[in-house]
């Protein structure tokens, strides 16, 4: 027992047309649609429990769509985590310096006249 293709609506300016059959209709993009759709709705709601369940099932989906993306990003991780890696330790030696030059200045400042 198959499934009969659904007729096609004549085509007309502005008309929706019905799809035919399954096939042209991606269902897994249909579903993680749906589902950030009605987190977002929940969210509005003020169910903020439920709308997070949804939303991460919703994200969820859309990954498992985009498994190519996903893996490029992974492939990249790394990378992006070396560079942030360099970019803190800039910013923690120049923290330091700073703390050295404040500590400079502090005790430049503190001294009495009878110690200069």
């Amino acid at each position: 027992m198959g499934l009969a293709p659904v007729a096609k609506k004549e085509s007309r300016p502005g008309a929706v047309q019905i799809l035919q059959g399954t096939d042209s209709l991606d269902w897994l993009t249909v579903a993680a649609s749906s589902t950030l759709i009605a987190g977002g709705l929940l969210l509005l709601a003020g169910q903020r429990r439920a709308a997070l369940v949804a939303a991460a099932s919703g994200t969820a989906l859309a990954l498992m769509d985009q498994q190519e993306t996903l893996r490029a990003w992974w492939g990249q991780l790394p990378g992006y985590m070396d560079e942030v890696q360099q970019v803190i330790g800039k910013v923690q030696s120049t923290v330091d310096d700073l703390a050295d030059k404040r500590e400079q200045l502090r005790s430049a400042l503190t001294k009495t006249p009878s110690e200069a």
